[in-house]
């Protein structure tokens, strides 16, 4: 009984404290304007696709299986944890057996993958502390950002070493009446024998194991990590059009299709007057529900970055970088925002103080960078967005641009020659019959 009541109070206060930290991340969505969603038949086939089956993660085959190996670990693991989470609040131990077959093959499943999983974080952890990959590095990937990394590997590390000890002294300590399978805690179990204090371990490897659970919980709202909650709806949220097509802004086509033709001026019914928009982004209030959430999704795994030809060659771009200072701007900014209301300005912004124009402008809008990211965020569609802030708002486009802009405003064509002197290049040509 007194287990119980541990226990519960525990879960209480750690579901708590995550509802209080998502209800924190997620109160910032309101500032953000619309992204219409459909196609559900679609987004579910995708979300099969690239989330669950995890096949983007396969473009680097070696340690994308390994990363696809711990999604699906922790997918069969998660049974193990409800099972706990009933044992512990109503005192029955092992609560699922009533499902026989099918809670040995959750019980085996989930203990070869303890295993399995141990050892994928183990060898991510080798890689990120003794290997130094390249695309692990960056401008954007502070010495907090690594350490962040380590934390929630570590974690992972140490619930799985909770989790076979749990399964190792769960069947020494009961015998062989034990309920259900476990492959590899049975044969670890047969090396140490049976003790007397194997019923004591077993209850420290279950309070270790769950309070881990609770403790990274509460940890991923605040970690790079994130992405464990976050990136299965981000990728069911997926844009759907094509990577090369770029969104048009309606406000500006309705514009361009009057100007063509005036009588749709005077046929379209007399709208009221409405606030003045903004022309792309500029901060953060400015971006769609979907960038935001695009940004909490982003596993910092610099799979964009190491694919950007602009940032291959050397400039400025990196398309992680735009995530994470969108994130970082929306939480620098968001809180002061629920206080004074949507209009608040502390005199700084997402383009210009986080991004700079030099890495707008290196994009090539090839979409690489959206090609290869495992959980489907559109890069392009943010930078394109703050590219037309700069040049619908500020007039600030590179020279080059200007020239074209100034020719087709003159000239009706990108190049700086009149309509009436478009085909003296064919003046002198002679055309057999």
């Amino acid at each position: 009984m007194i287990k119980q009541i541990v226990f519960i109070s525990l879960t209480v206060i750690a579901f708590g404290l995550l509802i209080w930290s998502l209800k924190k991340i997620f109160a910032f969505f309101k500032f953000t304007k619309a992204f219409p969603i459909k196609d559900f038949g679609k987004r579910i086939i995708i979300t099969l696709n690239v989330a669950i089956f995890q096949t983007k993660i396969f473009r680097r085959p070696v340690i994308g299986f390994l990363h696809a190996l711990v999604f699906w670990g922790f997918c069969v693991i998660l049974f193990g944890s409800l099972e706990m989470m009933i044992d512990g609040a109503s005192g029955i131990e092992k609560s699922l057996t009533f499902l026989g077959p099918l809670y040995t093959l959750i019980s085996a499943s989930g203990d070869i993958f303890a295993l399995i999983v141990l050892i994928a974080v183990a060898v991510f952890l080798i890689r990120r502390v003794f290997m130094h990959i390249k695309r692990f590095s960056g401008i954007e990937m502070q010495h907090k950002s690594h350490v962040d990394a380590n934390i929630a590997l570590t974690l992972i590390l140490l619930l799985m070493v909770s989790l076979l000890g749990m399964n190792v002294f769960y069947i020494t300590s009961v015998g062989p009446g034990h309920h259900g399978v476990y492959p590899v805690s049975s044969m670890i179990a047969g090396f140490i024998g049976r003790g007397e204090e194997d019923a004591f371990l077993y209850e420290i490897c279950w309070w270790m194991h769950i309070s881990l659970i609770f403790i990274f919980m509460n940890v991923l709202p605040y970690s790079k990590h994130f992405h464990v909650f976050m990136s299965v709806p981000n990728v069911f949220l997926s844009r759907l059009s094509p990577l090369g097509k770029l969104p048009n802004m309606d406000n500006i086509t309705k514009e361009v299709k009057m100007m063509m033709d005036p009588s749709l001026a005077y046929a379209a019914p007399a709208e009221p007057a409405a606030e003045i928009e903004r022309f792309g982004v500029k901060d953060v209030e400015d971006i769609t529900w979907k960038n935001y959430l695009d940004s909490l999704s982003c596993t910092e795994c610099g799979r964009c970055t190491a694919s950007c030809p602009a940032n291959i060659t050397g400039k400025k771009l990196s398309p992680r970088k735009l995530m994470i200072d969108m994130r970082a701007r929306m939480k620098e900014k968001g809180p002061e925002m629920l206080k004074n209301g949507k209009s608040f300005s502390d005199n700084k912004s997402l383009l210009n103080d986080y991004i700079s124009a030099e890495e707008l402008w290196a994009c090539t809008t090839c979409n690489a960078c959206a090609q290869e990211c495992p959980v489907n965020i559109n890069h392009p569609e943010l930078i394109v967005a703050m590219r037309r802030y700069l040049v619908m708002e500020e007039a600030a486009a590179p020279s080059g641009l200007n020239i074209m802009f100034s020719n087709i405003e003159n000239n009706g064509a990108p190049w700086q020659f009149s309509p009436e002197d478009r085909l003296l290049w064919a003046k002198d040509l002679t055309i057999k019959k």
